[in-house]
């Protein structure tokens, strides 16, 4: 059924004459005049009386009027869904994050549900490992992960990041500078942040320090509770600030083998519109202080 020959009807439905209904479509009188033709031609009969006071409706007319109208309706509401889906103000978006965009990455969903509230948006933290291997099983639709990533994947680098000796201290105070730091440490298993564990690693050995390793969490919440009730140091990533115990100081390090890059990543062969207006976001904020 094509939809324009209804709209056609339609209008003369409403305006009981073909001069004032053609006028309405913005075309001339003999061109809906055979639109009206050609329906009728699909339906098997006339739809309208023609006369003088202009044209009523006949019997199979009437009877179809109110599908018109419900199928003109519909065929509207697709095409505005269709249009909508196009630029990205409808449909899903999983997003994962890991604690180096713990500040970023809900600033970011939270402009995106302002400016796409059709839009139906999870947010979930894990390791970098983990959000690759969603993204490429099409569970996840962009990642806040460390770099660097395999070349297979869109990707816009957003800051660097670097570890943080944490400590019980005390609120408020650091670790002394350049102090060689020895005890017992905390860390996050490896098998819950691989990525994490390893720059550690390369860290503790780039620098040297030796002091044994004396319990695993399998959250880095608990990590830094472990660490303010007095069971060792850790070194975690420096936004972990944000949700440290308020006994714990962190002392940001400056080595090369203690920094890393973040950036957002996402399949460069399935960017759907809210994958794409999702990044527009992400790539605003990144230049804006928090």
């Amino acid at each position: 059924m094509d939809i324009r020959l209804l709209r056609g009807f339609l209008a003369v439905a409403e305006h009981r004459a073909f001069g004032r209904a053609a006028r309405a479509c913005s075309m001339t009188q003999p061109a809906l005049t055979k639109q009206i033709q050609a329906l009728e031609a699909q339906a098997g009969g006339r739809l309208f009386h023609r006369g003088r006071h202009g044209a009523a409706l006949t019997a199979l007319g009437a009877a179809l009027l109110p599908e018109a109208h419900d199928l003109v309706r519909r065929a509207d509401a697709l095409a505005l869904r269709m249009g909508r889906l196009a630029r990205g103000e409808v449909g899903r978006l999983a997003v994962g994050f890991g604690m180096s965009t713990l500040e970023l990455a809900p600033r970011a969903v939270a402009e995106y549900r302002r400016t796409h509230p059709d839009i139906d948006i999870t947010l979930d933290d894990m390791s970098t490992r983990d959000q690759l291997e969603r993204l490429a099983s099409g569970d996840l639709d962009v990642g806040f992960v460390r770099l660097p990533v395999d070349a297979r994947w869109g990707r816009l680098v957003l800051r660097t990041d670097r570890l943080a000796l944490a400590s019980s201290l005390g609120a408020g105070e650091r670790e002394p500078e350049n102090e060689p730091w020895t005890g017992a440490f905390v860390r996050l298993a490896t098998a819950k942040g691989p990525g994490l564990a390893a720059q550690v690693e390369r860290y503790r050995e780039a620098a040297g320090i030796a002091g044994p390793v004396v319990q695993e969490a399998h959250d880095l919440q608990t990590v830094l509770a472990l660490v303010a009730a007095g069971v060792g140091r850790a070194l975690v990533p420096a936004g972990a600030g944000a949700v440290a115990p308020p006994q714990v100081a962190l002392t940001p390090i400056d080595h090369p083998a203690a920094r890393w890059r973040v950036g957002a990543v996402w399949d460069r062969d399935a960017a759907a519109p809210p994958v794409r207006a999702f990044l527009e976001v992400v790539r605003a904020l990144a230049a804006t202080p928090p």
